[in-house]
């Protein structure tokens, strides 16, 4: 006979027992377990899961529970909760370290959450972070399970975050500073699970205080260098959490937190306002020493004169004006002259120290790449230091308040610690990068600059979210592409978007258009040598095409391997109709392709190839032997069928040809205000009488 359905078999546990495979039924099955071990108080007692999550069996699921599951008996919530409660605030650190690693367990269960949250387990919690102990012993793996508790606990929605206080994220944010480095990831991702959630619960509130606590982390003084490095890693660690934030939260919280990043953006770029403002005293001994560790890291410090025996002080004085000097000073004698200016003052001296130490391979590089020169095309890294730190001060906004509405931040400013000094190493390549492209000499180092300021303002408004990504956008910038970009704006201007420009415009294409089209067709009929398709020989074999000049039929045939001048129209043998060609075809669509497998895989062939179909079903197959020779065929025939010329060819011509006959047809109406419209027609004159008869 069956065993009823409420009865099942599981394996039950009891601490400090030998677990028993035992026949339990569904409906009264804790009080059984009690029973069996003759346990007094029934009621301080429950089932718990002893495999998977570990949660509590309560009265909604014990229905579910099947035959040789694993159970535990334990202590029900709520005396497990009051347990804990006073285990977690003993005076003894392994008793509470052992109480909050049982918490973080079972905290996930929600029927436990509800009883510890009751007895005000949150507030212990955090009162606990709060106080920040870390002298302790166990400190980070305490707060790493303190905060896998509290975390779980909040996660069941039981309170609200706003109950946060601004002390308790700063203790999140600092508590993996100074840390021994075995212990850091412990406590590193509690702490990032734990600041994260502000991006599911958008309040206001809580993200004031996240910003709080970073604005107080930034503008606080580090009474030691592990106070420092924790300081350090709490910027980081909050600065990440509020940019996600930005960018994950709803409009209102993004448009708050925009403007409140573009104020702190401004504030910290203005804690340079002091050094941008400090003139450099050419009697400081200390100050001089940084020009003269600018000259020892780029010409090596095994030059220094000092240790050669016997050399003198003018012949010291004569090597290091010569060193400054290629390291593109103004001042020879005295450089620290070039810093007497504000601004940018100590901060572009500041800055090149930055570099010479931090990115010491790209520092050398850039001196001597440019101090070896001897074509007058040097590009002066002294003076290009100095003026490009004036720039960015002008384009960041350096020492202005924040303006009131505004919000336009640039993430890439709170990815390091430094983003003011390595956006200057970022500049300073493109600079001496930029001054390559232009070949310029001394005499182009405004207009280099101000090439170099449009590269910088036009690659900020795309907002990257790191330097590195400023760094690749800076790239694509080239001076060539400014130049492109110059020419197409000032073709998109007012002036030339007004109608009777644009009139002017659409009545020159057409004449424009016919001129490409003539030069195609005498390209047709100079005619091209192409490579025959198929041939195995190690020698190449090629053929000839040409357009009579009648420009009725093609003529083609292969060519002589020693053939030499221009083909002739008799050594063609065959020849093509225009009027019998039906249409023509490229890429893949044609038949060589088709067949070819080889060549089907080649891409670059495949751009190349193109194909004559004509009367009676026969194809003439090319692979022209370059890009320029491809457009000019396929312009050519299509203008010999009387279709439209659409290669990149041809819209480059197009744009070209069409630009310079617009500058030249407008070149007398310069500063010339051109009206909207055509005047207006005056009226008939009311007699005729003014004219004058010949008698």
């Amino acid at each position: 006979m069956p065993p009823p359905s409420d009865i099942v078999k599981v394996a039950v546990e009891w601490p400090g027992a030998n677990a028993q495979l035992l026949e339990i039924d569904q409906v009264r099955h804790s009080n059984q377990m009690v029973e069996e071990w003759s346990l007094p108080n029934p009621e301080y007692y429950t089932l718990r899961y002893a495999d998977g999550p570990q949660l509590y069996i309560t009265e909604q699921v014990r229905l579910s529970l099947q035959s040789v599951t694993s159970i535990i008996l334990i202590y029900s919530q709520s005396r497990a909760a009051r347990q804990l409660m006073e285990r977690i605030q003993s005076h003894s650190m392994d008793t509470r370290l052992d109480a909050m690693k049982e918490l973080a367990k079972l905290s996930a269960d929600v029927t436990f959450a509800t009883e510890f949250i009751n007895m005000e387990g949150i507030t212990v919690l955090t009162r606990l972070v709060e106080s920040g102990t870390k002298l302790l012993s166990h400190y980070s793996e305490m707060l790493a399970f303190t905060l896998t508790a509290f975390l779980e606990l909040m996660d069941h929605g039981i309170v609200s975050w706003d109950m946060v206080s601004i002390t308790f994220i700063k203790q999140v944010s600092l508590g993996q500073g100074g840390q021994p480095h075995a212990k850091l990831t412990i406590c590193g991702e509690s702490t990032s699970s734990v600041l994260s959630p502000i991006h599911r619960y958008q309040s206001f509130s809580l993200f004031h205080m996240m910003w709080t606590s970073y604005i107080s982390l930034i503008f606080v003084s580090p009474l030691n260098p592990q106070q420092e490095m924790a300081n350090a890693f709490a910027q980081k660690h909050l600065r990440s959490i509020i940019l996600n934030h930005v960018i994950r939260g709803n409009r209102p919280i993004k448009t708050e937190m925009a403007h409140q990043l573009y104020v702190l953006q401004v504030l910290t770029f203005n804690l340079l306002e002091e050094r941008m403002m400090t003139k450099m005293d050419p009697n400081d001994q200390a100050q001089r020493d940084i020009i003269f560790e600018l000259r020892r890291i780029a010409f090596d410090a095994e030059s220094d004169s000092n240790t050669i025996p016997g050399s003198g002080t003018e012949k010291r004085k004569a090597m290091y004006t010569k060193d400054y000097k290629m390291l593109g000073f103004t001042n020879h004698i005295n450089p620290a002259m070039d810093f007497t200016q504000t601004p940018p003052g100590m901060l572009a001296l500041d800055n090149m120290l930055y570099l010479a130490k931090f990115h010491q391979d790209t520092y050398i590089r850039i001196v001597l790449e440019n101090s070896s020169r001897e074509d007058k095309h040097e590009c002066p890294f002294g003076r290009s230091a100095i003026e490009l730190t004036r720039m960015l001060c002008e384009i960041l906004q350096v020492g202005e308040l924040p303006n009131e509405g505004r919000n336009d931040y640039h993430p890439m400013f709170f990815t390091h610690d430094r983003a003011f000094e390595e956006l200057f190493a970022i500049c300073i390549q493109l600079l001496n990068k930029t001054w390559k492209e232009m070949r310029a000499t001394a005499e182009d180092f405004n207009k280099v600059m101000q090439v170099v300021r449009e590269q910088i303002t036009r690659a900020l408004p795309s907002k990257p979210n790191s330097l590195d990504q400023f760094k690749s956008k800076l790239r694509s910038l080239s001076y060539s592409e400014i130049l492109r970009l110059r020419q197409s704006e000032r073709m998109s201007q007012d002036d030339f978007q007004s109608p009777p420009i644009v009139e002017l415009r659409e009545k020159i294409q057409p004449e424009i258009l016919e001129l490409i089209k003539q030069q195609r067709l005498n390209r047709l009929c100079e005619g091209s040598s192409f490579r025959k398709i198929g041939n195995r020989r190690r020698q190449e074999r090629f053929w000839y095409c040409r357009l009579a000049l009648n420009h009725k039929v093609l003529h083609y045939g292969d060519l002589e391997d020693n053939a030499q001048g221009e083909v002739t129209f008799e050594s063609l043998q065959e020849k093509i109709p225009v009027a019998d060609i039906k249409a023509i075809v490229t890429g893949k669509d044609c038949p060589h392709m088709k067949e070819k497998s080889a060549l089907k895989q080649n891409k670059e062939v495949l751009e190349l190839a193109f194909s004559i179909l004509y009367d009676p079903d026969e194809t003439l197959n090319f692979i022209a032997p370059n890009k320029y020779e491809y457009c000019i065929w396929i312009d050519g025939l299509n203008a010999l069928l009387g279709k439209d010329m659409s290669s990149e060819l041809t819209k480059s011509d197009l744009d070209t040809l069409l630009s310079m006959e617009m500058k030249l047809r407008l070149l007398d109406l310069e500063n010339i205000q051109i009206p909207e419209a055509p005047p207006p027609i005056p009226k008939e004159p009311s007699s005729y009488d003014f004219v004058y008869h010949y008698g």
